[in-house]
């Protein structure tokens, strides 16, 4: 299996949505076929009582009292039989539901956990919240149908076989319309199977447009560009809800069919039991039978046209899900090991001796992004950690020792203890140097619950400058053994900016650190300063030696100023 082979050896390949589905139906395989026993019983239990009906009716024709209260006795027993199975039965379609749903979410996010880095580049924002947001219960509801499903043809199976043992021409009747009117809604399958891909798309385009608005509403408001995006949502809005109007027309045929086609059959068994009766070949009772077999079978076919709609819908949503499934990290590891040692970028020179607090300064910003990543392993390129490259070890190994920290790291919701000592180890006295260091004390001070404050979604509640502050005690709570900052300094005033650097110098003594920054303040800091120009070293030495030496590199860091 591409996805996830250390989890789960023994799954098979996964890229096709039946595969998928069939996957998940043998993983609950004993709860899946307790629940289509009791349904199964449940629904024969319903077929069996015409018949006892019936039988009661005879009885009380006869003015046999002995048979109507035999009959009447197993009308009850079938009655609490009926309750205890539909009981189970529904229990039994819950936990079914719930094991398929919340199994996908255990899934794709352990794939979006493995992926990293690829996700976001491959996959929009939204197409990966559909899934948990509609896709996980078509997922659910499939393996739900197939308990009443199943039980369905069963019960069908079974009326058919009780009339025509007692009437052939009506057992025959039975036995060829239900196959007649299940292929009479065969055509709607396949549209309604492309309509729904379509809306699924679109709803998955308009949470990421959505997302993005919600993202950067700061910014529209700034430049005056709220209501375009407005504009622009709406739009997609209605997209979405025209390819909704057409999945819901050929629904609507589909639910129409549902009571139209076993009407039809019960019209038919009725009117022709009906002539039986007169013609007196058949009692009163097997006609009141007959009638309630017809009524009776409404509802299993009507659980197969349902259980077509729902697996339609597993298979659309199933297939959005092999679609992260089968995605491959860009970035993959080896078997190697490595003491550790000097981390070198053989592409652009940068070099980091181990223990030291170096600086990075590029005359392009992107140029200390595309750097970070090839040193954090988030990109490809000619790394070494000491004697090994750094392609040949493990991943998870360099994402233990190697911290890559930038402004696009988020806060999540939750306690913000949690939040900051994300491995659950560090003590408070260790949290507050964390926070000292990176001047958030203040933070945590002015809040009600201190670190037992609870963090928003995305860490709202805090401004730009508090949020990098907090990520940046986060990533010393950490204590990697290379640690890779890119701006971390960028939205605070210069006070505050001096009184970081000075601090991050003390914190990080005797560990290797990297610090990307055009800031002269935190540069002024730093043992080590690289400069970087068009993805080379251009010169490296102190700042000030530097800000001599290096005409390019006082121009990217003093802005032109003297």
């Amino acid at each position: 299996m591409r996805c996830l082979p250390e989890a789960d050896p023994g799954v098979p390949d996964l890229r096709s949505p039946l595969r998928y589905l069939w996957w998940n139906a043998r993983r609950q395989a004993v709860p899946l076929l307790a629940g289509i026993a009791y349904a199964t019983l449940w629904w024969l239990v319903q077929a069996l009582m015409p018949a006892v009906l019936g039988k009661g009716i005879e009885a009380v024709t006869a003015k046999n009292t002995g048979s109507l209260l035999t009959w009447s006795a197993a009308l009850l027993a079938l009655g609490l039989l009926q309750a205890f199975t539909g009981i189970m039965r529904h229990r039994m379609a819950v936990f079914n539901w719930l094991a398929a749903a919340y199994r996908t979410v255990q899934l794709t996010s352990r794939q979006a956990a493995r992926l990293g880095a690829t996700l976001p580049k491959r996959l929009s924002t939204g197409e990966v919240v559909s899934v948990g947001n509609s896709d996980i219960a078509h997922i659910g509801s499939s393996m739900d149908i197939l308990l009443r499903g199943v039980g369905s043809i069963v019960a069908i199976v079974a009326v058919t076989v009780i009339l025509i043992s007692t009437s052939l021409p009506l057992g025959l009747l039975v036995l060829f319309g239900v196959p007649l009117m299940a292929v009479a809604v065969g055509p709607l399958l396949r549209p309604l199977h492309d309509r729904q891909r379509r809306q699924r798309e679109l709803s998955g385009e308009l949470s990421t447009r959505a997302a993005d608005i919600v993202a950067g509403l700061r910014v529209l408001r700034g430049i005056g560009g709220e209501q375009v995006f407005a504009a622009r949502y709406r739009d997609e809005s209605q997209r979405v809800r025209h390819a909704g109007v057409r999945v819901a027309r050929v629904e609507s045929v589909l639910e129409g069919a549902q009571i139209v086609l076993p009407g039809l059959l019960i019209a038919i068994v009725t009117g022709i039991g009906a002539s039986f009766a007169v013609a007196g070949d058949i009692p009163t009772g097997q006609l009141v039978a007959f009638y309630l077999y017809a009524v009776f079978l409404i509802g299993p076919m009507r659980t197969l046209t349902e259980a077509a709609d729902k697996l339609t819908k597993g298979h659309v949503a199933a297939g959005r899900v092999i679609r992260i499934l089968s995605i491959d990290p860009d970035i993959t590891g080896g078997t190697g090991t490595s003491e550790g040692g000097v981390l070198r970028d053989s592409y652009s020179g940068v070099t980091l001796q181990p223990g030291t607090l170096t600086a990075l300064a590029t005359s392009v910003p992107g140029d200390a992004i595309a750097i970070a990543d090839r040193l954090g392993r988030y990109a490809e390129g000619d790394v070494t950690f000491g004697p090994a490259e750094l392609r040949t070890l493990p991943l998870e190994q360099v994402r233990s020792r190697i911290l890559v920290a930038d402004n696009d790291a988020r806060l999540f919701n939750g306690r913000l203890r949690d939040e900051l000592d994300v491995r659950g180890a560090a003590t408070d006295p260790r949290i507050r140097e964390a926070l000292d260091a990176a001047c958030a004390t203040d933070i945590v001070e002015a809040l009600p619950d201190g670190l037992d404050a609870q963090v928003a979604e995305a860490g709202r509640e805090f401004s730009g400058g508090q949020q990098q502050r907090l990520r940046l005690a986060r990533a010393l709570l950490t204590d990697p053994e290379v640690l890779i900052l890119v701006e971390p300094t960028s939205a605070v005033d210069a006070h505050t900016e001096a009184r970081i650097a000075e601090r991050l110098a003390k914190a990080r003594s005797g560990r290797t650190t990297l610090v990307c920054t055009t800031s002269p303040l935190v540069l002024d800091r730093a043992e080590h300063v690289i400069y970087v120009e068009n993805g080379r070293v251009l010169a490296e030495g102190t700042h000030r030696q530097l800000l001599d030496g290096t005409p390019a590199y006082a121009a990217t860091v003093t802005r032109g100023e003297d």
